[in-house]
């Protein structure tokens, strides 16, 4: 499952949040104000910001607007949390960048769905549920990609690092990933290696589709990145 930063300085509040989200399979990450939260984002991207909005120091708000603002932190998604009530301040958050909006006090059943729900938008693969594109299906619970429907189905060996890379790839399909997209999403932006590796592990995932005729699927985007199709252009799935 993905990793999700919870910035909140009431530690019962911040202790409770975590504990469901590790029983739910999340690797969680707390942080009690900016400060500690903007060190957790440098060294390492979360997939997902439970933040809340009455921070000491630096107020959640504009936390969530610095982020916004910040090429690196931008498509991070944001849940807000705050005992605000009042229309104006929930339109205050969303105009901040915040995905959600939760109010206090809320149940943690409802907190899940709202997760759920913002990474099934901006971040599927970080939810470990089956994902398909046309007759390509992945599960990250047992590590199987398949092709194909029923008993013409033909499982495909692919590699730990083209598995995670057809799978952020699969989360949102037809849309263009760039290499640098790609680094963070598959390999962390902590982790310092050349753009072209990205190169090199979509030529191996290519390969390892080639058995079910699905190596086009994967589509190179001149000068911009690429992406996953459910119909292969055709000609495509050169390098």
């Amino acid at each position: 499952m993905g990793r999700v930063l919870v910035v909140e300085d009431e530690p019962a509040i911040a202790e409770l949040i975590a504990l469901n989200l590790r029983h739910q399979g999340f690797e969680v990450q707390l942080a009690a104000d900016a400060e500690a939260a903007q060190a957790q984002v440098d060294r390492v991207l979360p997939d997902l910001v439970i933040l809340d909005w009455m921070l000491p120091g630096l107020p959640g708000v504009q936390l969530a607007r610095r982020w916004r603002a910040d090429p690196r932190t931008r498509e991070v998604p944001v849940i807000m949390l705050t005992a605000r009530a009042a229309e104006a301040d929930t339109i205050a958050g969303l105009d901040a960048g915040a995905d959600d909006y939760l109010t206090k006090p809320f149940s943690p059943g409802e907190l899940q769905a709202r997760i759920r729900a913002v990474l099934r938008r901006r971040a599927p693969s970080a939810l470990d549920l089956p994902v398909e594109v046309g007759a390509l299906r992945l599960d990250p619970a047992a590590r199987r990609v398949t092709h194909g429907l029923g008993a013409q189905a033909v499982e495909l060996k692919v590699g730990p690092t083209e598995f995670r890379l057809l799978h952020v790839l699969m989360g949102q399909p037809e849309r263009v990933h760039s290499r640098a997209q790609l680094l963070n999403r598959v390999w962390g932006d902590h982790v310092f290696i050349e753009e072209r590796t990205v190169d090199v592990h979509v030529k191996r995932l290519r390969e390892a589709l080639a058995p079910a005729g699905a190596q086009g699927m994967v589509e190179t985007v001149r000068g911009a990145g690429y992406r996953l199709v459910a119909v292969p252009t055709a000609g495509e799935g050169g390098a």
